[in-house]
């Protein structure tokens, strides 16, 4: 596929991962967790099944646009399931174990690239349905979150006037009733107050964070082959093992999230990135640059997811937990298409090490906005942080 074709088919699936995931956000607070979540994971399989068909290549933008779309749009979906369900005392460390299947997935989906990859792309994405049929299996007896379903019964015991239900209701999980009845968007975005503040900060933190997280992620094989003078396969083989043992380093992230705080966590990681990418540009020999790029890996990966989305999880109140989540996570989107488009243009017209300097080492300067954070001390129930 031409350099075209590859630009036009990342920004269909981006423009799909971010109306999708908004659009998912929103249905999660509308019409619940789970539904939207089953509705994510068998849209993915479909269409990741679907890919075997294309005889274009127009179908192929289509599929894998919706495909990813949904994909994607079942990580704000989890975010909030699964950080409602955890108890309060392990909610980080718990989180972080799921969300450290991630880069257990890409090893085992390189894994499986390498074993099948000669039989073809399409058996391939063939293949990839496999799992996706095993996780709806395994979630169909899943039930729906309870503090979603325990909102419902508040709001309709309101509309009822039945006031007594509501005194009764908000005494196992406390409810901001006077805000019940916002249409949650408006409060998100249109309403003063600590919830706005909050998506605002962790927007910007997000978008900052994506943006450089294409040099360092996205193109990292490029750089490695074509100014650090590894070849294709050491290559691999250190994303390879960045990726095997990032598991270990969500883990990490979890644990020190319950400890210190996951602000706190996300605080430290963050004001790694840019060091680190510095130290990458300059050092030379194949073993130091393997080693600090583990470390940046691991700060981009690891540490920053094992201890942010929890944080996501826990920084809104439960009637607008799904949007404010959907929309961070579209955020994160823009972010990987800003990306994209400055990497493009400094590439065009600047010499390499700018690009890097700009992209991998200026920009994360912005993600000292996380000292912005909202203190949050672990071990708390979603209500006694956010009603």
């Amino acid at each position: 596929m031409s350099q075209t074709g590859l630009g036009t088919l990342g920004f269909f699936v981006y423009g799909a991962q971010f109306c999708i995931t908004i659009f998912a956000g929103y249905g999660m607070d509308t019409f619940g967790r789970r539904k939207v979540w089953m509705i994510c994971l068998t849209g993915s399989a479909v269409f990741t099944g679907l890919t075997y068909f294309v005889q274009d290549f127009w179908q192929l933008v289509i599929v894998r646009a919706l495909a990813s779309g949904l994909a994607y749009a079942e990580l704000a979906v989890s975010i909030t399931i699964v950080n409602e369900q955890v108890p309060a005392a392990r909610r980080g460390f718990l989180y972080s174990i799921v969300q450290g299947g991630w880069p257990i997935g890409v090893f085992l989906a390189s894994g499986v690239y390498l074993a099948f990859g000669q039989y073809g792309w399409r058996f391939v994405f063939l293949l990839g349905v496999l799992p996706l049929v095993a996780v709806i299996a395994g979630r169909f007896f899943i039930r729906e979150s309870e503090r979603f379903e325990h909102l419902q019964d508040v709001r309709e015991a309101q509309r009822a006037g039945n006031a007594d239900a509501v005194a009764h209701l908000v005494q196992h999980h406390d409810v901001d009733v006077a805000a019940l009845e916002r249409v949650s968007l408006k409060e998100l975005f249109l309403t003063p107050g600590p919830v706005r503040r909050q998506l605002v900060v962790l927007s910007c933190a997000w978008l900052i964070y994506a943006t450089s997280f294409v040099a360092s992620n996205f193109y990292i094989t490029y750089w490695l082959t074509n100014f650090k003078h590894f070849s294709s396969a050491s290559a691999s083989t250190l994303m390879l093992v960045s990726g095997g043992i990032g598991f270990f380093f969500y883990v990490l992230g979890g644990m020190l999230g319950e400890k210190y705080g996951r602000r706190e966590v996300i605080i430290w990681t963050s004001a790694l990135v840019a060091p680190l990418s510095l130290l990458f540009l300059l050092v030379q020999a194949h073993w130091l640059v393997a080693i600090v790029y583990f470390c940046l890996y691991q700060a981009t990966n690891g540490t920053w997811s094992g201890a942010g989305y929890a944080y996501q999880g826990e920084s809104f109140p439960t009637r607008v937990r799904g949007t404010a989540i959907g929309f961070l996570s579209a955020v994160q989107v823009l972010g990987f298409m800003v990306g994209t488009v400055l990497w493009m243009i400094l590439s065009a017209s600047s010499p390499p090490y700018m690009t890097w300097l700009v992209l991998a080492v200026i920009v994360p300067l912005g993600l000292w906005i996380t000292v912005l954070f909202r203190k949050i001390p672990p071990g708390q129930e979603l209500e006694e942080i956010s009603t």
